[in-house]
């Protein structure tokens, strides 16, 4: 049975489904992306009004198109790119809060941000050492 599974004829047919269904999911989600941001600035429209949240909802929309760009472009999705959406989403929750809040719900929001801005600022710290671990490589071959 695991030999069936290991053939590469197999696998080879699973990759294609697995490259082809990312596709047609990510294609789906800036489609609706596309289509929730068109809904939104139109109930702004409506209201005539522009919030400070409001656009913290547009930079989340763009961010979340401009991820599903980056796929496109080079097949794979960066980390940072989704911790730096979940930082936009709790920035916005603090902007929201009114006054009413408890102040340490929004301590813990903040905690939030700054440890996914560590955590965005490790993982692009992690290309740069991996580049530098290759190089110290490559000179002690010689």
């Amino acid at each position: 049975m695991f030999e069936k599974i290991n053939d590469k004829a197999v696998n080879k047919g699973l990759h294609w489904t697995t490259i082809a269904s990312e596709k047609v999911l990510l294609s789906v989600i800036g489609i609706s992306t596309c289509i929730a941001a068109a809904m939104y600035c139109y109930e702004m429209f409506l209201a005539r009004q522009i919030t400070l949240s409001d656009l913290f909802m547009l930079f989340i929309y763009a961010e979340i198109l401009g991820m599903v760009g980056a796929f496109y472009t080079t097949s794979r999705i960066p980390v940072t790119l989704p911790i730096i959406i979940a930082i936009t989403a709790l920035c916005r929750l603090i902007v929201m809060q009114n006054k009413d809040m408890d102040a340490l719900m929004i301590i813990a929001e903040a905690t939030a941000v700054v440890i996914l801005a560590g955590a965005a600022y490790l993982m692009s710290l992690k290309d740069k050492l991996s580049l530098e671990k290759l190089r110290y490589q490559e000179n002690n071959k010689d």
